[in-house]
């Protein structure tokens, strides 16, 4: 509020020396701009509880994803895993008996 109640008197110091055109456009434009940057101020405050919970739930989500894919990873490499012991096995039964055969 201090900044607005110095703002009057400037306002009527301006008027009274009657500035130039350019000058005054000047002082609306960075009045304006300071404005814009207050109001987006404002709303970026109200707004940020909302933001920030919905950027937890994104990387929550993003993490379960990730664990997911690891799961089925391991998943994948223990049947990979399974399936090698059952093609040794198979292989090294067929092996012995081909040996006992041919003894």
């Amino acid at each position: 509020m201090e900044t607005v109640q110095e703002l009057i008197p400037l306002a009527k110091e301006m008027m009274a020396q009657k500035p130039k055109g350019k000058l005054v456009k000047l002082y609306v434009l960075g009045s304006v701009l300071a404005l814009f940057g207050v109001v987006l101020g404002l709303v970026e405050t109200v707004c940020s509880p909302f933001t920030a919970a919905s950027r937890l739930r994104d990387e929550e989500a993003a993490v379960a994803e990730l664990r997911a894919a690891r799961e089925r990873q391991a998943l994948r490499k223990q049947a990979l895993l399974e399936k090698d012991k059952q093609q040794e096995a198979f292989l090294g039964v067929r092996a012995l008996s081909n040996r006992l055969h041919a003894s």
